[in-house]
């Protein structure tokens, strides 16, 4: 399993939790297409998409590249290199489309540039995977769990970062309001867990 070469990107990745992304990302990828929710530079689509790359697959990043709450200035994982001073804000597409490039992933990362919201009511097609590391407040982390986690086919995976069952390790939306409620559905069932990233699978009926 050749994993890709991230040391140049900018992200939250650690190298364990990016490796349990591209092995089961090998694994479900044959089967259809993967979504990520939340892609910031391109660290995690990079793991996915070398995966894709090597199995033939597909991959879809959903990110309005303005930067989650915890990226904005003042806040703890604030870059102000990624900030447009044209508009004030922060623009990842940029830096996101250099990184695709360079890892030469261009043919199986399709970057969807708008809010994830906007973008799932309009989605129609069942996921092998689905990768959630999206804005990190409650609402947001509601957001994605209600409207993308119905698309992860059977059988399919959703992988959530940030879970930190511990409040003193980190915030909770990710666990309270994407983890917890997957689990207390049913249709979920946790499978593998590493660092702060869970492994749920979709349970066939």
């Amino acid at each position: 399993m050749a994993l890709p070469d991230v040391s140049e990107v900018k992200g939250f990745m650690p190298d364990d939790e990016g490796a349990l992304l591209h092995r089961w990302a090998l694994e479900q990828l044959p089967t259809g297409p993967a979504l990520e929710v939340g892609t910031y530079a391109g660290k995690s689509a990079i793991y996915l998409g070398s995966a894709a790359a090597q199995v033939g697959g597909t991959v879809f990043t959903v990110d309005h590249h303005r930067g989650s709450e915890e990226n904005q200035a003042g806040w703890e994982h604030h870059d102000p290199s990624t900030v447009d001073p044209e508009f004030g804000l922060m623009d990842t597409l940029g830096m996101f489309r250099k990184n695709i490039a360079r890892a030469g992933l261009e043919e199986w990362v399709v970057a969807i540039v708008g809010p994830s919201t906007t973008v799932a009511r309009w989605w129609r097609t069942p996921l092998s995977l689905l990768f959630i590391d999206g804005g990190h407040g409650v609402e947001p982390a509601r957001a994605d769990y209600r409207n993308w986690t119905p698309w992860v086919a059977p059988g399919g995976v959703l992988i959530i970062h940030d879970v930190f069952p511990d409040p003193a390790d980190g915030g909770r939306p990710p666990y309270d309001d994407i983890y917890l409620p997957a689990l207390a559905s049913g249709e979920f069932a946790e499978v593998e867990a590493v660092g702060s990233m869970r492994v749920l699978r979709r349970v066939e009926r």
